[in-house]
């Protein structure tokens, strides 16, 4: 009964996009996999300092609380606060269930300047038993225009290169055979 009304709702959806519009460009772009660790510890990765830096970014600042930013540099020799890190606003969250983001400044020489200004971010977390959580990252906001077609294409990618990084942080150790 619920993936029927999820499929009504998503029609729904598409029934009321703009004349013009373009279907492929304005539905949120969906991750979705699942983690093998307890939704606490996936939950402490997505939303703390050491979290973060444990497989997403090498320096990261994050206050957890609503109009705080999250700040995340993937250079190691960069500090969270400069020009090349990128800064989120917390738009929103329920513990260990949701957070949604909005990105404040974006990487000198972001590709995407205009674009990025509508779209945010949704991660659901939810357990899967004991040891596994289900991480769905939503990102919305997409318009038809060239520069948004493009960096729907560039999130498309790194979400994905995201999700798998958070996975293999959680994988367990290979056997040295």
């Amino acid at each position: 009964m619920q993936t029927t009304i999820r499929s009504a709702v998503f029609t729904i959806t598409l029934a009321l996009l703009p004349a013009g519009s373009d279907a492929q460009t304005d539905r949120p772009l969906v991750h979705d996999g699942i983690v093998n660790a307890p939704l606490s510890q996936v939950w402490a990765a997505y939303t703390t300092k050491p979290g973060l830096e444990s497989w997403l970014a090498a320096h990261a600042e994050i206050e957890l609380k609503i109009g705080a930013a999250m700040r995340t540099q993937h250079d190691p020799a960069g500090p969270a606060g400069d020009a090349s890190a990128i800064v989120n606003t917390i738009l929103s969250y329920e513990p260990e269930r949701m957070i949604s983001f909005k990105v404040a400044k974006f990487p000198r020489g972001f590709p995407f300047p205009t674009a990025i200004k509508n779209m945010w971010t949704v991660v659901y977390f939810e357990a899967q038993g004991d040891k596994a959580t289900r991480i769905r990252e939503v990102c919305l906001g997409f318009g038809p225009d060239a520069e948004s077609r493009k960096m729907r294409e560039f999130f498309d990618y790194n979400n994905a290169v995201a999700l798998k990084l958070l996975q293999r942080k959680f994988a367990p150790p290979a056997d040295p055979k």
